[in-house]
């Protein structure tokens, strides 16, 4: 029922007759509707993560809002539209990111950075570079990851807002990681725990509900595996999955995986399958998002390199075949 629930959600929010009505000047409370809808699509990406049906849906949200521009006489409404257009638009990359169909999901980010300066948008500025540094992540490119951070993290919507303060610090963690630079990593992540110390409960757009001190961990997580340190990134994934709210089950299931791969890391065989197949768990009869599976595949190629024999590995491969799942694939 909740998966229907949800996309019907997300095919609600691509219906043009949803909104507005032809018969009227378009005014902010038309704008108010078109980001619930948005709000909508956020919350079925939170649950399942990025695919196909999601993203149409958020490029024809982007559509109806750009093609409610030219019905207002109002310069605030308009850049609300365009500033709409583009969230909707990186809503629609993200998507492809968790479908690791990378080319379009930059396509996508360009786009939004495109509209966020006819909507004066830093946030969603911020988040297209954020999002784009993760496009150069999972393309094996610390280059791009890091230059794509330090937009995020020097855009002008993280010196206004320290949790965006903090999330671009992270972020750049991540891409230091990466390149092996653990000093300046660690020295970002400290800076996102102190700029996270400070944020508010100002009103935010819904696709940062999903951070704060959890998601943090989440992130911290991946440092420390990048920089070879088990140990602490399974000390990072247990805090993450105290926290994270039950909503963001794509996260959940990521982090858990993050776990597994730092049990794998210390030699905990038994411990990390068990972690592993928690995924399965948490994720239910949903397909796993590709993301989600390569994580799962990094982890199924460690466990046969590491214990191709043990009872462990065994049982491990025996149930993904069982559930027709090829998560290395």
């Amino acid at each position: 029922m909740l998966r229907r629930n949800f996309l019907a959600a997300s095919a609600a929010a691509a219906l043009p007759s949803s909104a507005v009505s032809r018969s009227h000047s378009v005014g902010h409370t038309d704008v108010d509707r078109l980001r619930e809808s948005l709000k909508a699509l956020t919350a079925l990406d939170d649950h399942r993560g990025g695919h196909g049906s999601l993203e149409g849906a958020a490029l024809a949200g982007a559509d109806q809002a750009l093609g409610q521009v030219d019905r207002t006489i109002s310069d605030s409404v308009q850049r609300r539209l365009y500033s709409l257009a583009a969230d909707y638009t990186a809503t629609a990359g993200f998507s492809c990111i968790d479908d690791r169909r990378l080319d379009s999901a930059e396509r996508h980010f360009e786009a939004a950075l495109r509209l966020v300066g006819l909507g004066n948008d830093h946030v969603t500025a911020m988040r297209a570079f954020n999002c784009l540094s993760m496009v150069g992540y999972q393309r094996g490119s610390p280059s791009a990851t890091l230059s794509a951070a330090r937009a995020a993290q020097e855009s002008r919507a993280t010196r206004r807002d320290p949790l965006l303060a903090s999330l671009g610090h992270a972020r750049a963690a991540i891409a230091h990681s990466t390149a092996g630079d653990r000093q300046t990593a660690l020295r970002c992540l400290g800076h996102a725990r102190d700029a996270l110390g400070r944020a508010d409960s100002r009103e935010r757009p819904a696709w940062t509900d999903f951070y704060g001190s959890a998601e943090l961990f989440a992130l911290s997580a991946v440092v420390h595996q990048h920089l070879a340190e088990s140990a602490e990134s399974e000390s990072a994934s247990h805090r993450a999955l105290a926290g994270i709210p039950a909503q963001f089950r794509r996260n959940r299931a990521s982090a858990t995986a993050r776990l597994a791969l730092a049990q794998l890391g210390q030699g905990e065989v038994e411990q990390a399958t068990a972690t592993a197949t928690g995924v399965y768990t948490l994720m239910g009869a949903d397909p796993l998002p590709p993301r989600l599976r390569t994580l799962l595949g990094d982890f199924h190629r460690g466990l046969i390199t590491l214990a191709p024999g043990a009872a462990a590995t065994r049982e491990w491969t025996d149930r993904i075949h069982a559930r027709g799942e090829t998560p290395w694939r």
